[in-house]
């Protein structure tokens, strides 16, 4: 790789807003908020709106929906 072109690669904080998970890892975002972490270091962190932890797909809230229910309306709205 050349030097000096790519961002630098960091340790990051990403915490989840909605569900309160936060973990360490490597990106190349930048912030200017840090968060003490758990290791006693200060590392540069970055609030998401959704995460795993918050997700409907992911918590098992997410809703399904009634596709047969969806066609017959169509069907009796529209004609066969």
């Amino acid at each position: 790789m050349k030097s000096g072109i790519h961002p630098e690669y960091r340790p990051v904080v990403f915490r989840d807003k909605a569900g309160g998970l936060a973990f360490l890892t490597r990106s190349t975002a930048t912030s200017s908020k840090t968060i003490d972490w758990e290791d006693g270091r200060s590392y540069p962190v970055i609030d998401v709106e959704i995460s795993s932890a918050s997700h409907p797909f992911y918590t098992g809230t997410a809703r399904v929906l009634d596709t047969a229910g969806r066609v017959e309306l169509f069907r009796r709205r529209y004609g066969s």
